[in-house]
C-alpha cells in the first residue's frame, strides 16, 4: 500500500434537535434526516423545551418551528442566541414570507425555510448550516439585497441609535460630511458662524478626533455600524 495515500478525515455526523408541535411533522423530518445518518439528538414540542434541550446537548443545529405554543420559535431563537450561540438554528414556518424570514435572522438564525421545502433535502441543507453556510431561499436573498441596497451610508440622515452627539451636533455633521463650509451650514439651519464653530468643537471633542476630516471619516464608519444593525432590522 502507498505510504503516501492520504484518506480524506470522515466529519463528525451532524446532531440536530427537531422543535415542533406537531407530532407527525416531528416524525417525518426525524425519519428523513436519521435515514441520511443525521444523529437527532432530542424533538422539542415547544420553544421553552427546545432551550432547555440545546442547552443540554448542545447539538450541532436547532430545527426551530416558527409557530409554537408558550415560548415560541422566534423567542426561543433569541435565548439560544445569547446562551449557545454556537448552536445554529434554521426556522421552519408554513408562511414563508420575507418579513417573517428577516424577523427569524434578526432574531438569529442562521436560515429560514417553508415547510414545503423537499424533506430529503434537509440533510443536505442542516448540514451547510453546520459548515457555515446560510439556509435561506432565492427570493429572501434578493430581499436582503434590495434591502441593504436602499442603506446609504456615505452621506447625511442615517445615525446611530445611541450616540455622545446631540441632534444639533448630528445636523452639523451630516452638512459637514456633504462639504458644506461654517457659512452655508449657519444659513442652512438658521445659526451664526460662531454658533456653528462652537457646535463644530464640540463634536470634534466628542468624538476624540482633531480635524473636520477625521470627523467625517468617522461618521462614515459609525453609519456603517448602524446599516450593519438595521440589514435585517
Amino acid at each position: 500500500m502507498d505510504r503516501d495515500l492520504q484518506v480524506a478525515p470522515v466529519p463528525p455526523a451532524l446532531r440536530v434537535i427537531v422543535a415542533d408541535d406537531d407530532p407527525l411533522a416531528r416524525r417525518v423530518v426525524r425519519d428523513a434526516l436519521q435515514a441520511a445518518g443525521v444523529i437527532v439528538v432530542a424533538e422539542a414540542p415547544n420553544g421553552r423545551d427546545a432551550v432547555e434541550l440545546a442547552r443540554y446537548y448542545r447539538p450541532d443545529v436547532v430545527l426551530m418551528d416558527f409557530v409554537m405554543p408558550g415560548v415560541d420559535g422566534l423567542e426561543a431563537t433569541r435565548t439560544l442566541g445569547r446562551d449557545a450561540p454556537e448552536v445554529s438554528i434554521v426556522v421552519l414556518t408554513a408562511a414563508g414570507d420575507d418579513a417573517t424570514g428577516l424577523l427569524a435572522l434578526r432574531a438569529g438564525a442562521a436560515g429560514f425555510l417553508s415547510k414545503d421545502v423537499d424533506v430529503h433535502a434537509l440533510p443536505r441543507i442542516l448540514r451547510g448550516v453546520r459548515d457555515g453556510e446560510a439556509a435561506i431561499s432565492r427570493e429572501l436573498t434578493m430581499a436582503l439585497i434590495e434591502r441593504f441596497q436602499r442603506i446609504r451610508v456615505d452621506g447625511p440622515g442615517l445615525r446611530p441609535v445611541e450616540s455622545v452627539l446631540s441632534g444639533r451636533e448630528w445636523e452639523v455633521l451630516d452638512r459637514l460630511c456633504t462639504g458644506q463650509s461654517t457659512e452655508d451650514i449657519a444659513d442652512g439651519l438658521v445659526l451664526s458662524t460662531e454658533t456653528v464653530r462652537s457646535h463644530v468643537k464640540n463634536l470634534l471633542r466628542k468624538l476624540g478626533v482633531r480635524s473636520r476630516e477625521d470627523a467625517i471619516a468617522l461618521a462614515g464608519h459609525l453609519r456603517q455600524e448602524a446599516a450593519d444593525r438595521q440589514l435585517v432590522g
